[in-house]
């Protein structure tokens, strides 16, 4: 390996999750600041959280049946001619 060109390692750098959970492991980082962990992760804890900002779901269902009820226009498609224009 070369010398000088690999960043320290810090064998304890800190992680801290805005959950509040803090745990170390070893980075190239001192200080490594997270928004999700496994504390606070659905698929690790178990807890479903359901974050329905202005009413995403609502909406999304409500486009949903208003496209099923309008009946889907169809376009009509000309045969071509066999006749071709002459010069």
């Amino acid at each position: 390996m070369k010398k000088e060109i690999h960043p320290k390692y810090y064998p304890n750098a800190k992680v801290k999750c805005a959950c509040g959970n803090e745990f170390t492991i070893g980075s190239t980082r001192p200080e490594i600041q997270t928004e999700i962990c496994s504390a606070c992760h659905p698929f690790y804890s178990g807890k479903e959280k359901i974050l329905d900002v202005a009413g995403r779901v609502e909406k999304f269902k409500a486009r949903k049946e208003k496209a099923s009820k309008v009946p889907k226009i169809v376009k009509k498609t000309r045969a071509k001619s066999k006749d071709k224009k002459k010069k």
